[in-house]
């Protein structure tokens, strides 16, 4: 909840990896509050006993809000996926605004590793900038398992992170002063 906080502020890729991680983390605890208290809350050893309390309704709500969207074993919160929904809607604006042709340059560059993952998943059909968050959220895993990365993946990989960089800090000017007028 503090990280989420802080990271929806700052950095909307990777607050949105951070709630895929949560997502996970309550997935393998078994949507089970005191599994998540015991295993994640309680390493939480600086914060007090009201942060303690909002952290735990936290969870609950997110646990809440899984089983509602029937998302137990896979899939993302509707809250996420609005995260997407907001990502694609700006990038389709750039995209189509020439004075952002430096963006269009970065995403073509990008898009042959797009569609590279795209045919590799060929029974999931996700649009291009949930592919990218995929492939770095994979990206994620594998460091994590301290897993090696070929030389092409790791090109792919950093073309994709330049690029969801890139959208992301258009995400955060279009917050602060929109960068689109709408109709």
């Amino acid at each position: 909840m503090f990280v989420a906080s802080l990271k929806r502020k700052e950095n909307i890729a990777e607050y949105l990896l951070y709630m895929w991680q949560i997502e996970d983390i309550i997935r393998a605890n078994g949507l089970d509050i005191d599994k998540i208290k015991e295993n994640v809350i309680s390493k939480y050893s600086s914060i007090s006993d009201e942060q303690r309390k909002d952290l735990t309704g936290w969870y609950e709500s997110l646990i809440d809000m899984m089983r509602r969207e029937g998302i137990v074993t896979v899939g993302h919160l509707q809250i996420n996926q609005n995260v997407i929904s907001e990502l694609t809607e700006l990038h389709n604006e750039l995209l189509a605004e020439p004075k952002y042709s430096e963006y269009s340059s970065l995403y073509y560059r990008t898009l042959p590793y797009i569609v590279e993952l795209r045919s590799r998943a060929r029974d999931m059909v996700e649009d291009e900038i949930t592919t990218c968050f995929t492939a770095l959220y994979g990206l994620l895993l594998l460091r994590l398992q301290n897993k090696e990365l070929s030389s092409d993946t790791q090109a792919a990989m950093n073309e994709i992170s330049r690029f969801v960089a890139t959208l992301s800090a258009y995400f955060h000017k279009n917050e602060v002063t929109p960068l689109f007028v709408k109709e």
